[in-house]
Formats: structure tokens, sequence, C-alpha cells
């Protein structure tokens, strides 16, 4: 399974707003783009911390409904949430990887680092070809 990592250093704002804290790091980790206007993405992914914090799956429609958005907006920001490993299909909907913000940033590190190491594996064989 592959999975598309992005970090991008935003200077964070010392704002205390919860709503900010989250667009920071959803902005940080490359989860959400200019392009969405209406915050489609980041209104999904709030919906999904939620439902993670009680163990919950939920499924695109429910999404949708919820939001007032179209089924095909949720799934292509779910399929882009997916991407990027934070967001797993189980049991007919969707869930965080973990249960909370914190647990899923720790994923994200772990994958971070296991991919770097995969980086340095084949760059040091490389460098025994050259």
């Amino acid at each position: 399974m592959s999975s598309r990592i992005t970090i991008i250093r935003v200077r964070r704002d010392n704002s205390a707003n919860v709503n900010d804290m989250l667009q920071w790091i959803g902005n940080s980790l490359g989860l959400f783009s200019l392009r969405d206007k209406n915050k489609s993405c980041f209104r999904i992914f709030i919906v999904l911390l939620k439902r993670a914090k009680r163990g919950e799956v939920v499924s695109s429609d429910d999404i949708a409904l919820l939001l007032g958005l179209s089924r095909g907006t949720v799934v292509h920001h779910l399929n882009s949430l997916m991407d990027s490993g934070i967001v797993l299909r189980e049991q007919g909907g969707y869930i965080l990887r973990a249960t909370t913000l914190e647990g899923v940033v720790e994923y994200i590190k772990r994958d971070i680092e296991a991919t770097m190491d995969h980086l340095s594996e084949m760059a040091k064989e490389v460098d025994l070809h050259m």
C-alpha cells in the first residue's frame, strides 16, 4: 500500500481557536486545497474526527447528508484523505486511522520515518554502484 505524505511548513497563527488549530494542522499535512472554496474537505475531516473519538464508522451518504454536500464531493475528498493515509475504509464506511488527532499525527510520523529509512537504504545501495 502506498500513500502520499505531504508536509508543508506553514507559519502558525497564535490563535487559541480550535478551528484555526485544526485548519493549521490540515494545511501543514497538505490535506486542504486552496481550490476548496467551501472548505468541504475540512468539514469532512471534522466529521471524521468527531466520529473517530467515539469509534464510529461513517458512510459517505451520512457525511453528504450531514454537511449538505453531494455524495460525489464527499467521495472525492474521502479518496484524497485515504491517499494521504489518514482515513481508512472499514465496515461499509470511513474512519480515521486513529481515534485521536494526536494518534493520527503519530501514524504519519511513523510513515515518514519508515519512508526516509527506505530512501536512505536505497541511496546507500545506489552509492555502492556508482
